[in-house]
């Protein structure tokens, strides 16, 4: 039996230079015009070659397909999200329930800001969404979320501590995916989040 793999997503090398960084840069930024005004179906590595300005052979460089773009866009999202969520988590000047709804709040609010970018992101995930790449950049935003709950529960017990980092994470995937998909305003995304971080605390306090 042979184990099925997806298309190649790496990029084929990292730039070194600042000039190959500028033209990744400009590859990149081309890239989410062009997924803005022609949606996934249509993206094409010759149309964001062409509103970047340069040659497709330039773009082949760093980026063997579609699929390498999108997912490099994906990721960057993903990794600004775990970013945000690692300063908010590990931030040990709050205590954990003050950390998680400050979360919380982060997260809907950044949810909403980039739901168009995330809605084309998603329309174009199955060509990426069974690499090894994107499996590895969940699992770190999972480990992140497992190790506050380790800390705000270490007398709960193991097995219900990992079903508490599953849920939170989850909850917050699900459901800011859900809201944000509807325009909403400031005061509509505090009053929900309030309501979530609301939730989300008490199943915390639960653990203890």
């Amino acid at each position: 039996m042979t184990t099925r793999t997806g298309p190649r997503i790496s990029s084929r090398k990292q730039p070194k230079q600042a000039r190959s960084t500028e033209l990744v840069a400009a590859i990149l930024q081309a890239a989410e015009q062009v997924l803005a005004e022609e949606g996934a179906t249509r993206f094409t590595t010759a149309r964001v070659a062409e509103k970047a300005g340069v040659s497709i052979g330039s773009l082949y460089q760093y980026f063997p397909n579609k699929a390498a773009i999108l997912f490099r866009l994906q990721s960057d999202e993903w990794q600004q999200t775990q970013d945000m969520l690692r300063s908010i988590l590990e931030d040990t000047r709050h205590p954990p329930p003050a950390r998680l709804r400050n979360l919380v709040h982060a997260f809907f609010k950044s949810e909403c800001e980039e739901a168009a970018m995330r809605t084309a992101l998603n329309d174009a995930a199955p060509l990426y969404r069974d690499a090894p790449e994107t499996r590895e950049v969940k699992a770190n935003g999972q480990r992140t979320i497992q190790a506050f709950i380790d800390e705000a529960a270490p007398n709960a017990p193991t097995a219900q501590r990992a079903l508490a980092g599953d849920v939170i994470n989850a909850t917050l995937g699900a459901v800011g995916k859900q809201f944000s998909e509807t325009p909403r305003k400031p005061a509509e995304i505090t009053t929900y989040a309030d309501a979530v971080a609301d939730m989300l605390c008490a199943y915390l306090a639960a653990l203890h």
